[in-house]
């Protein structure tokens, strides 16, 4: 089987090196947002301890004070990973278009993939999720009902 080189000529590698700064620029937004969503975790937990545990009259509230510093925390490792390879990508294609390396290069491209695919798993998950939502809300509806 024959085997064939694949070439970038200037404007691949002029919209790839574009591509890369904007990447790179969210990816560092997204890093920057991580932080707030740590400093919001850390803000709550700090903030909500000072509740009374027998406040009664906060409700739910008071039940969920400890879970929402928990859910900010996760969220933010749950969103750090796919920043993390964005980053990834961002950095080692601006890299390998500036020296013609092949290896980072390639190592850029499977940065994306892993990007992508993060996201790609994350949407049928929360899709999922909205079903599992929406049936368990038309089953208490149909329950009520009769």
């Amino acid at each position: 089987m024959e085997q064939k080189n694949l070439e970038l000529n200037q404007l691949a590698k002029e919209a790839l090196r574009e591509g890369a700064k904007w990447s790179f620029f969210l990816s560092i937004m997204g890093f920057i947002g991580v932080g707030f969503m740590i400093l919001a975790a850390l803000f709550m937990t700090v903030a909500l301890s000072s509740i009374p545990e027998e406040a009664t009259e906060l409700g739910y509230f008071g039940a969920l004070k400890g879970f929402m510093s928990f859910l900010y925390f996760g969220l933010a490792a749950l969103y750090f990973f796919p920043i993390y390879y964005l980053y990834k990508y961002s950095s080692n294609m601006k890299t390998a278009l500036q020296f013609n390396d092949q290896n980072l290069l390639t190592d850029a491209f499977v940065n994306l993939k892993s990007h992508y695919k993060f996201l790609g798993i994350s949407v049928i998950v929360v899709i999922s999720l909205y079903i599992l939502i929406l049936f368990g809300g038309l089953f208490a509806i149909a329950s009520s009902v009769s």
